[in-house]
């Protein structure tokens, strides 16, 4: 059996220092976020530092509720090959940006049952926590909590000191962060962003040598 590789999504990002430390620490994505928020980005400096990401990972423009023609213009403007819709985007919202030929992730909290990743053309859906972008924990080890299918990305409340326990509760196909790897509200730790990323590389290791032996 051939191991796949967790697929580690670093959102939020700012300044070169998140964006090198990110890349060196082995993310496969990094996400710039265009909604209202600590973390919001300007489009100029997005630019930029879509310029200092290897083709091999992922850019991600994180967008919540804006209009079409918006998002539109702020992906062609900055460059990012992928993006977030995390708001109450409806299938064609998602359908008029297929078009573009970009990656498309849709971002929903849980709930149940739990979404279909492609309900709304998506090629990636995240879960986030009940109250996305606040940075909780929320309860994925609880006897209640059920999997999506296909390519699914874990978020809501994750940190280096957790990953590994969420990783191998959930068995996810990814996992995101944003305010778990910062020191302060909006503020990027190259610390954590390095100890996330290999906390959540090892649990996934760990878990692949579990399942190899359960089904040997």
């Amino acid at each position: 059996m051939r191991q796949r590789q967790l697929f580690i999504k670093l959102c939020g990002l700012k300044t070169e220092q998140d964006v090198d430390t990110a890349v060196a620490a082995g993310a496969d994505a990094i996400g710039f976020v265009f909604a209202d928020s600590p973390r919001q980005v300007d489009p100029t400096t997005a630019a930029r530092l879509v310029q200092r990401v290897p083709s091999a990972v992922m850019t991600v423009g994180v967008f919540r509720d804006q209009p079409v023609g918006d998002v539109r213009g702020l992906a062609d403007l900055t460059g990012v090959r992928a993006l977030q819709l995390h708001g109450h985007e409806g299938r064609a919202h998602f359908s008029a940006l297929r078009q573009e030929g970009r990656t498309l992730i849709r971002g929903t909290s849980y709930r149940e049952p739990p979404p279909t990743c492609g309900q709304m053309g998506e090629d990636i859906l995240l879960l986030d926590a009940p109250t996305p972008g606040a940075g909780l924990p929320w309860d994925w080890t609880g006897t209640s909590f059920r999997a999506p299918d296909a390519t699914w990305l874990l978020a809501g409340g994750l940190t280096p000191a957790n990953v590994a326990d969420a990783v191998q509760a959930t068995r996810p196909w990814g996992v995101d962060v944003s305010s778990g790897i910062e020191s302060v509200r909006g503020v990027k730790d190259p610390v954590l962003i390095e100890a996330f990323v290999k906390a959540a590389r090892a649990a996934h290791d760990v878990t692949f040598v579990r399942n190899a032996a359960e089904t040997e």
